[in-house]
């Protein structure tokens, strides 16, 4: 990565980072406990927990692409803790509505609205820090994600606890201080410096002009990148017809039929699943890291299923720690891609065209949610979500340059044992005609675009589309 230092997986630095991550995600994961309990004890039904979850992700959909490139202007780390700060003063705000029995739906959607506002500030400095951080990316990537899992595991139980014994206002006082204390680990974080036109460098100022050239060039990197927007489209449908209509009605469902402690104990048991992929994706490194996350996306299946088919809180549980287990390594797998297929000075761009991607559908899931489960039942929803998430592996792996993308370090690997081989023996073969090894090496691979070095990572179709890899 030029002259960014290497570090190791663990650190002081990434230590503080794996905290922050962690608390986060507790309080991330503790949030629709509080919101279905509490919309549903002050006379709201599945369609309003919908609609104020979606004014979350609509918000951070939306703006998240201006956040990646504000992130490749400006320090990332300030971003990070700035945006904490904002949440925590908004999450303190709705406990204190939750506490006096104020709950008005459009206050609850506006705060919603302001927090993923923030979140989308703060989401594209994550990918462009882990690099920065750990040299093992993909093993800190595990790492996170089985902290972020615990996490979930640990989360709804303690929600489900406090709506039971105190109230959904304790909840978001709980959620506001794990974002105090992402924020203080954050200011005692100490980032490396980034090699010249890197992203997250802060170049201080930006124009009107300046914003919108980054801005156009961020969209044709990602469009240049066959196996990064296919998966973005593929991921549209999962978001508005798999997880956006899930999320609310497994916790509306579970709430209203077994209590607020069995939808706490489902979420745990997903998180438990989640807990088990990032082991898996620690020890398993697949050469084609995409297809192998593609076939684990198959277990998804059974965490709809479950609840739509009105299973005991067991079966349930059990159905989502198989879901959770795939989906973790599926993020594994997808994470690693994106921060080591993308050069770093477009890299906090990228991933938030990759951010908004996944998730400009979700918002619309989550809003018809409600009227969906009212005209056909919550049932049928949900059996018609796990259908539907079967579906969705077999679009990824239908086209070939995300099943054949070769993870970026095989490729060096491969590119090194040919170097050598060419050393060795001077040509690929003998005859006339025989290109030497070390020019196939460094043939340019067809970009479509002027100026930039060709792309050593390679596999398949995406190879002459992967850009220069981190290392």
């Amino acid at each position: 990565m030029g002259g960014v230092r290497r570090r190791p997986v663990w650190s002081r630095d990434f230590g503080l980072f794996f905290v922050a991550r962690a608390v986060a995600r507790l309080g991330d994961t503790m949030l629709p406990v509080a919101l279905a309990a509490g919309l549903l004890q002050h006379g709201y039904g599945a369609g309003a927990v919908g609609l104020a979850m979606a004014s979350t992700a609509a918000a951070f959909a939306g703006l998240v692409v201006f956040g990646g490139v504000i992130a490749d202007r400006f320090s990332t780390r300030k971003l990070m803790i700035g945006a904490d700060l904002v949440r925590l003063g908004t999450q303190a705000l709705a406990a204190v509505l939750f506490y006096s029995g104020h709950v008005v739906l459009w206050e609850i959607c506006v705060i919603g609205f302001a927090n993923g506002v923030a979140g989308a500030v703060f989401q594209p400095g994550v990918a462009s820090t882990v690099p920065r951080l750990a040299a093992d990316i993909q093993g800190a990537n595990g790492a996170i994600r089985i902290a972020e899992s615990a996490a979930q595991l640990a989360g709804p139980a303690v929600a489900g606890l406090l709506v039971g014994f105190a109230s959904p206002g304790g909840v978001f006082a709980a959620h506001a201080a794990t974002y105090a204390v992402s924020a203080l680990c954050l200011l005692l974080l100490r980032l490396p410096a980034t090699a010249p036109g890197a992203g997250g460098a802060g170049h201080g100022t930006c124009t009107a002009g300046t914003f919108r050239a980054d801005l156009v060039e961020g969209w044709r990197e990602f469009r240049a990148r066959q196996w990064l927007w296919g998966v973005i489209a593929v991921w549209c449908l999962y978001m508005i017809a798999v997880w956006g209509p899930t999320v609310p009605l497994v916790a509306t469902e579970v709430v209203q039929q077994h209590g607020p402690r069995a939808y706490g104990l489902v979420n745990s048991a997903l998180g438990a699943g989640t807990v088990v992929g990032g082991f898996l994706a620690l020890r398993l490194r697949p050469r084609r890291m995409l297809r192998a996350g593609a076939f684990a996306l198959f277990a998804f299946v059974w965490f709809p299923a479950a609840v739509g088919a009105g299973l005991g809180v067991g079966a349930m549980a059990a159905g989502a720690a198989v879901a959770g287990a795939g989906m973790s390594f599926w993020g594994v797998m997808w994470a690693t891609s994106v921060q080591t297929q993308v050069p770093p000075d477009v890299l906090n761009r990228l991933h938030a065209y990759d951010v908004a991607g996944s998730l400009a559908m979700m918002p619309v899931g989550q809003a018809l949610a409600g009227p969906a489960a009212s005209a056909l039942g919550a049932d049928h929803v949900l059996l018609t979500s796990a259908a539907i998430s079967l579906v969705i592996p077999v679009a990824l792996l239908a086209v070939p340059a995300i099943r054949g993308l070769v993870r970026a370090d095989a490729v060096r690997v491969d590119a090194v044992g040919a170097a050598r081989v060419a050393g060795a023996g001077g040509t690929e073969g003998s005859g006339a005609g025989r290109r030497p090894a070390s020019a196939s090496l460094a043939a340019p691979a067809p970009s479509g675009r002027r100026g930039r070095r060709p792309a050593p990572s390679g596999g398949g179709p995406a190879a002459e589309e992967a850009g220069d890899p981190l290392p």
